[in-house]
């Protein structure tokens, strides 16, 4: 059995984009390093804070987390298909990959308290009963879904409402919903193979990319407006806008990543991209020292976007540095051993 991808079979746009969401997610979860106790003032932001703050919240809020989320779950279908093809038995083997990934995630709680991995673990096991499906099955899923999510938000921001139906909404809203929609659409997206065909869709993403543009430019300015008066219904606004703004951020990403001196420019980022798991983890632990050795007790919107490329710039080396001696990241190599239960090779 030969569980791993050769380097010469990795689609680098992939690693890439996974790495570059690595980075984007950093700018939320910075600001979860530090645990709020009972006491603890929050400062108003006022000048550049809010203004920094302000344009975290349009261009990374619930984009790079969903970008990621995507990416598992084209992983989830490049995973299953190359177990089955070795005769192994995919949905067994990735629902065992989903417990391991909820033990690691769970272990990590007890660094940092926000971290998305038991989440993944769970939402992850509603995809086994999409492997079998077909790709106009999935679609269908996909659209209604995806439909569902955004007249649940629409509703909510034009009728509030209570009771059960606003229960009912609000559950139709959540982050486990949207997880589950990158999920689907990324699976769909290693399925149908668009993403070993971006050369021969480049019409259909460009026509994707100009079609979101200025519904996200106007969500953007929505939010921007919104985010200035302190308006309630700011996190409604920005989910809103998840969709069309990650649709935007992947089909650019999928097209300049077609230019060969595009992809070596950001090919130190496909080393991030490659150990995600471990940089994941490593984020909190590098990003809680830093925070130590600043003694920083509360973070500005300045201190975040600091401390975020802090930590990127530790990752960017150090990966690239792991990567000329070895062949895949630590955990990376924990998680596949607990995966398969015995040692395996890297090709």
């Amino acid at each position: 059995m030969k569980p791993s991808i050769p380097q010469q079979d990795r689609i680098i746009a992939l690693d890439i984009i996974r790495g570059l969401a690595l980075f984007g997610i950093l700018f939320i979860n910075v600001k979860g390093y530090i645990i709020l106790t009972e006491g603890m003032i929050i400062p108003e932001y006022t000048g550049i804070n809010q203004v920094i703050d302000t344009l975290i919240i349009i261009f990374v809020e619930k984009k790079f987390f969903s970008i990621f989320s995507f990416l598992f779950g084209v992983g989830f279908y490049i995973f299953a298909s190359r177990a089955e093809s070795r005769g192994d038995k995919p949905i067994k083997r990735f629902t065992r990959r989903l417990l391991v990934l909820l033990l690691i995630g769970v272990i990590h709680t007890l660094v940092f308290w926000g971290t998305i991995l038991p989440a993944y673990a769970l939402i992850g096991l509603l995809l086994l009963p999409f492997y079998r499906a077909k790709a106009t099955t999935i679609r269908n899923w996909l659209a209604g879904i995806t439909g569902v999510y955004m007249l649940a938000l629409i509703l909510k921001l034009t009728m509030g409402g209570a009771g059960t139906l606003s229960n009912v909404v609000d559950l139709a809203i959540s982050d486990v919903t949207l997880i589950f929609i990158m999920f689907l659409a990324g699976f769909l997206a290693a399925k149908a193979d668009w993403i070993r065909s971006i050369g021969k869709l480049k019409k259909r993403l460009r026509f994707a990319q100009i079609g979101s543009l200025p519904i996200f430019a106007g969500l953007s300015l929505w939010i921007w407006i919104a985010a200035q008066h302190g308006a309630d219904n700011l996190k409604l606004i920005v989910s809103l806008s998840s969709i069309p703004g990650v649709l935007l951020y992947v089909t650019s990403l999928f097209l300049i990543l077609e230019h060969r001196s595009v992809r070596t420019l950001l090919q130190p980022f496909a080393r991030v991209g490659q150990m995600a798991l471990t940089n994941y983890v490593a984020q909190s632990i590098i990003g809680l020292w830093i925070i130590s050795l600043m003694g920083l007790e509360t973070l500005s919107p300045a201190n975040v976007v600091l401390i975020a490329c802090l930590i990127m710039i530790v990752e960017l080396i150090w990966s690239n540095l792991w990567f000329r001696y070895f062949k895949m990241g630590p955990l990376e190599k924990g998680w596949r051993f607990m995966t398969y239960g015995k040692k395996q090779t890297v090709q």
